[in-house]
């Protein structure tokens, strides 16, 4: 066994158990005990922490790892999803080119803390090969939708896609598969129904999807079928436990009833939201009704960076700005949701999200030697609010650091980046005829 001594343990335990100055004993990929002070002799080889701080690995339930690649792209134009993201995928995305993107990700997430996460998009078994590479846990969900996509031209193809995915990860013990129907509008009420008789015929498995994110989809629902975008969606079938439902920016009193009565889960992402002009997500009404909500970061596109911890002051301040209160949303609980909370989204809280005998050794250590964190009155308040991803000195999953002073040993960096700015450079090429093609008409 290995014991990682000498540290401040935060278990995110359901009793929120704390250790000053603690101690870790792993064996293999699991946690054998743990315990405050010392440990006890003979237990194992021991890793001194040097008083660092060592918390479980964070969650993030809703990404689009490839989308490093699009990090920045067309930032303050309101139509670049049309103007240039659609046209470059349809045009350069290809199964080589996911990879790289996700291979930049998996590089960032590791660094930032991260080690499971919630992905959807487009040849995800190439991301299940880096995420599997890297070492990281993570869910790779198969992007369904009725726009031209990059690895299916019909919904046949696609689903194809979905059951080659989920025979590839039937039994791995990191990688799970995972259907990802886009959005409600992008799919429609037969493509949602027949991704729901799937789900259900693959019991286990999560589903990710965009829902009532944007007021055209709230259109779409209204129009075409006479409700909202969540009632849709729980015609189909598909409101269920199993799924991860990504934004929820506008849901009414009573999609937030009719959530909670299902067994939905939230991926919240403040972040992107902002960034995007389009409001504050109910997080607050959603967890008064016993929602399980997970704080995402979206894809880089979107919300530009991959570490929770620059997630967290947007999603504290933001519900206390609609709230008008400071009380509302602790420290505590947006930890909770980055740890626990974020693992019972993607059905995992039974195997990670907290530092307990039994569950998988999934962690991460932090330095607390910069003088930005302290004085330290509040340790939740810190890692919220005054914590970077560069504070974080090593990442454990199942039992193996896939980092240690801030080395990633399981991937090859320099190789990342420069295949990364080989293929921006196509995209530089290609938004230069977009733009002078808009010119000319």
């Amino acid at each position: 066994m290995t014991v990682l001594a000498n540290a401040r343990v935060l278990t995110m335990d359901a009793q929120m158990t704390e250790f000053e100055r603690g101690w870790i004993a792993l064996d293999g990929d699991r946690i054998a005990s743990l315990g405050a002070g010392d440990p006890p002799e003979g237990l194992g080889a021991v890793q001194d922490m040097g008083g660092d701080l060592v918390m479980p690995g964070m969650v993030n339930p809703h990404c689009h790892m490839p989308m490093t690649l699009f990090r920045g792209l067309g930032e303050d134009v309101d139509d670049r999803l049309f103007r240039y993201i659609l046209p470059l995928e349809r045009a350069l995305v290809s199964a080589e080119v996911v990879e790289i993107g996700a291979e930049l990700a998996a590089l960032e997430l590791i660094r930032g803390g991260v080690t499971t996460v919630a992905d959807m998009y487009y040849f995800e078994d190439r991301i299940g090969t880096v995420l599997d590479r890297a070492g990281l846990r993570g869910v790779v969900g198969q992007t369904l939708a009725d726009f031209a996509a990059p690895d299916h031209a019909t919904m046949d193809e696609g689903f194809a896609r979905l059951d080659a995915l989920a025979d590839l990860y039937r039994d791995h013990p990191r990688i799970t598969a995972s259907a990802a129907p886009h959005a409600p509008y992008s799919t429609g009420l037969e493509v949602m129904a027949r991704v729901a008789r799937w789900s259900a015929d693959h019991p286990g498995l999560p589903v990710q999807m965009h829902l009532a994110e944007t007021e055209p989809e709230l259109e779409w629902a209204h129009k075409a079928h006479g409700c909202t975008t969540v009632e849709v969606t729980d015609r189909a079938g598909l409101l269920t436990p199993a799924l991860v439902a990504a934004h929820c920016m506008y849901p009414t009193e009573a999609d937030m009833d009719l959530m909670a009565e299902r067994g939905v889960h939230v991926a919240y992402n403040a972040r992107s939201n902002g960034k995007a002009g389009r409001g504050i997500a109910p997080i607050t009404d959603l967890r008064v009704r016993g929602i399980n909500v997970g704080i995402a970061t979206d894809g880089p596109m979107s919300g530009n960076t991959l570490d929770l911890f620059s997630q967290f002051g947007p999603a504290a301040m933001f519900q206390k700005i609609a709230g008008r209160s400071r009380g509302i949303l602790p420290c505590t609980e947006v930890l909770r949701m980055a740890t626990i909370e974020g693992a019972a989204t993607l059905g995992m809280a039974d195997r990670i999200g907290s530092l307990e005998a039994g569950k998988q050794a999934d962690l991460i250590r932090i330095s607390l030697e910069d003088p930005r964190l302290h004085p330290i009155y509040d340790i939740y308040s810190m890692l919220t609010f005054a914590t970077l991803p560069t504070d974080v000195r090593g990442t454990m999953v199942a039992g193996q650091w896939l980092m240690q002073d801030r080395q990633v040993s399981t991937l090859d960096a320099d190789k990342a980046l420069a295949d990364a700015l080989q293929v921006a450079s196509r995209f530089k090429a290609r938004i230069v005829e977009i733009d002078r093609t808009a010119k000319t008409r």
